[in-house]
């Protein structure tokens, strides 16, 4: 292989990289602002953050459905989640399925 084919690949492969890179960044800062929080949809230990009293944060919810956590949900999807037993996802907390 010549050193013109060599430094060619290596700078094709540099290119590729970097618009790879830039196009994950770009997708995640627009899957970021295309989220909203979802309350009570999550199953338990597998809610985003707030899991209410006696919780710290990701994945510490108890109850399925625990109307005070929330997981990240695609944006406008929320409140038309149906869910078992006629509950509904809320961009609010619930007061519903709370831990005993």
């Amino acid at each position: 292989m010549s050193t013109k084919t060599v430094i060619g690949a290596a700078y094709l492969a540099s290119v590729v990289a970097g618009a790879l890179t830039a196009g994950a960044l770009a997708t995640t800062g627009a899957q970021a602002q295309e989220k909203e929080k979802c309350y009570g949809v999550a199953m338990a230990g597998q809610n985003d953050c707030a899991a209410g009293a006696g919780t710290t944060c990701k994945g510490t919810s108890t109850v399925d459905y625990q109307g005070n956590s929330w997981k990240l949900v695609d944006a406008g999807t929320c409140e038309s989640m149906e869910l078992p037993g006629d509950r509904m996802g809320s961009l609010e907390p619930l007061e519903r399925d709370l831990p005993s």
